[in-house]
């Protein structure tokens, strides 16, 4: 493959904060009507001045500022005493022991632990088991390290209720054809949908009985919603060495602008991950790090006051969807994404996302980021104000009925 070709796939036109970059070019030739009127929402993003960062963040920021050499230039894989306040956390979180010295590492944000945990598991040729659809940067990284992809498709819109969705047959029959990393969020991103025990015990079972490694995004796993229940992979029967895990703090803890990011499990992987963080960044950002004391340390009451304010949110959104015709959506379980299929448009869906963005100041991700079968699909990141993304999403609703066909 050549660098120009590799380079290709890795368009970031619809990655948040790149709207920017977006043009108009064309859209004069579809485009109907005048602009809606309205404040600007960006749901490829969510908005950290909506919902504030936990408390104390900015004072544990400003200590490891004060502590000045020690703390900016730590370990390549992080702050050792750090890492141990955090295994310690993630352990009782996840239900499976965490080696801190040797088996965890500090990365910016959780897109660095993505990207160093692919580069340590995949080069030219190898099979990689994938789910379509999941995180855009999934796909993009397999590509980049020149691995093959053997899609596993996720039933999310059929799956029967408490189950996320995914083929397991066609799971195990990428392992059969001699996939050895499987590669999947949980909560789902986009779609919001937690794997049961059961999917989670028997993905365990094949990484065991095929010897394949798992990467698994836990992103979005303690902002659940009520009924939903959650398995932690790496608690279940399953090779510690076989397993890693990749958690952070900046989504539901509205902690984004530190970039900060972890990974643990297997210590060969990990030990690899810090030999390239080492060329890439260094570390993560040293007095970042520090605000990691914070995690899993919020008031009491704050996280489910959280949970419950994004729950808010979600809940409308669902019944201003719902109101569309033709339109389909699975309420998420977890997180704060959306992934909403529309109804048959006079436009392109691509078109439609750049309608959006140019007639009624909303911003979405079109559903093939995330898998080719999801284009009629969109994503919307509803962690916003309230009221704002409640009239963005009638903007919307207006624009489909102005484009249905």
């Amino acid at each position: 493959m050549s660098i120009q070709s590799k380079f290709s796939k890795l368009g970031t036109d619809n990655a948040p904060g790149q709207e920017v970059r977006q043009g108009t070019a064309g859209a004069e030739g579809f485009l109907r009507g005048d602009k809606l009127s309205g404040r600007p929402v960006d749901f490829s993003h969510g908005d950290v001045d909506a919902h504030e960062p936990t408390p104390g963040a900015f004072e544990a920021f400003s200590a490891g500022v004060a502590l000045g050499g020690a703390q900016a230039y730590t370990e390549y894989r992080g702050d050792l005493g750090i890492r141990e306040v955090v295994g310690a956390r993630l352990a009782g979180f996840t239900g499976a022991p965490v080696d801190a010295r040797d088996g965890l590492i500090i990365t910016p944000g959780t897109q660095g632990a993505l990207f160093l945990a692919v580069a340590a598991t995949v080069s030219r040729g190898d099979k990689v088991a994938i789910v379509q659809p999941d995180y855009f940067a999934n796909r993009k990284l397999v590509e980049f390290f020149e691995g093959e992809m053997l899609p596993v498709r996720l039933a999310y819109r059929e799956a029967a209720a408490g189950q996320a969705g995914l083929d397991l047959d066609g799971l195990e029959a990428a392992f059969r054809a001699g996939a050895r990393l499987f590669l999947f969020s949980n909560p789902n991103n986009p779609a919001g949908v937690v794997y049961s025990q059961d999917e989670i015990a028997r993905i365990a079972a094949l990484a065991a009985q095929y010897g394949a490694t798992v990467i698994v995004d836990q992103l979005y796993s303690r902002l659940l919603y009520p009924s939903a229940s959650y398995t932690h992979l790496r608690a279940m029967d399953i090779d510690a060495e076989n397993v890693v895990t990749i958690m952070g703090p900046s989504k539901t803890e509205s902690l984004s602008g530190y970039r900060l990011g972890v990974a643990f499990g297997s210590t060969q992987v990990i030990a690899r991950m810090e030999k390239l963080q080492a060329i890439v960044s260094l570390r993560a950002a040293g007095y970042s790090q520090a605000v990691l004391r914070t995690w899993f340390a919020e008031p009491e009451g704050w996280m489910a006051e959280r949970i419950a304010r994004h729950q808010a949110i979600r809940d409308d959104l669902l019944a201003l969807f719902g109101g569309i015709e033709g339109c389909f959506v699975r309420a998420p379980q977890a997180g704060s994404y959306l992934f909403p299929s529309l109804p048959a448009l006079a436009i392109g869906h691509a078109d439609f996302v750049k309608a959006l963005r140019l007639q009624a100041g909303v911003i979405v991700t079109p559903g093939t980021e995330f898998g080719p079968h999801s284009g009629d699909s969109i994503r919307l990141n509803f962690s916003q104000d309230h009221a704002a993304a409640t009239a963005a999403v009638e903007r919307l609703a207006a624009l489909v009925e102005r484009y249905r066909a």
